[in-house]
């Protein structure tokens, strides 16, 4: 009960990323949206101004790693503590689920006037742009390295970014997606593809297709590899030359 706070934190945090980016999706895709046809940099927007907002919310409590590859990196640079990676990923899924289920709830009227039964899914879930298991891989890879890096970096104490950091942190998730997000979609987050993909599987959105689970594991896997490197990567060419 004593880490109870640090959960309930990443499941807010999650749940706000996915309500926002989920939504932000909804939005651009559906039919008699508002926001029909915004295109990608209203969706990438919508994604980073998620992150930043989740982050002001339960940075201070449990860190908002909102992520599991997050949460996995931090605990091989030994950041926290093994013990409470299964309670933060947990609470991360259960975030991402409930995210989903509300951007259903929010949307579903306009899912009712949707057709593409891909637009629908791409609403909850990853879906590359080309299918190439080995490319897809090595894309999701190259982002959440990214990532990681750029999380490590901006909260180094040597730059002293303060209130700033949760800002700094979405527009780093807006670059990913600006720049590498063409391919697959950016995952980067295990919870963000996961968790509203089971949601995908178990509403009932009218004229909706399979959830595509054989490409599930790589937006699952790719990450958490991708975050161990970038770890690595930021320790090895910068902080081990610190004195």
């Amino acid at each position: 009960m004593e880490n109870l706070g640090l959960y309930v934190a990443e499941f807010l945090g999650t749940l706000i990323l996915i309500l926002c980016g989920d939504g932000v999706v909804a939005n651009v895709l559906l039919k008699k949206s508002k926001g029909e046809g915004g295109g990608w940099i209203v969706i990438t927007a919508g994604w980073a101004f998620g992150v930043a907002v989740a982050v002001y919310v339960t940075g201070w409590v449990s860190g908002a790693h909102i992520n599991p590859a997050v949460t996995i990196a931090m605990a091989v640079m030994g950041k926290i503590s093994w013990f409470i990676v299964p309670g933060y990923i947990i609470s991360q899924m259960i975030g991402a689920f409930c995210g989903a289920i509300l951007v259903y709830l929010a949307y579903k009227d306009h899912f009712k006037e949707t057709d593409n039964p891909d637009a629908k899914l791409s609403i909850f879930c990853t879906v590359p742009a080309i299918r190439n298991p080995i490319s897809n891989i090595i894309t999701e890879i190259i982002g959440s390295s990214l990532l990681l890096i750029g999380v490590l970096g901006i909260i180094d104490e040597h730059n002293h970014v303060g209130a700033l950091g949760a800002l700094l942190l979405g527009l780093l998730v807006f670059a990913i997606g600006l720049s590498l997000g063409g391919p697959t979609g950016y995952a980067i987050n295990p919870a963000r593809d996961l968790g509203p993909r089971i949601a995908h599987c178990l509403l009932p959105i009218p004229g909706k297709r399979d959830s595509d689970w054989k490409y599930a594991p790589i937006p699952v896997t790719a990450p958490i590899i991708g975050a161990i490197i970038g770890v690595i990567i930021y320790t090895m060419c910068l902080k081990l030359w610190i004195p």
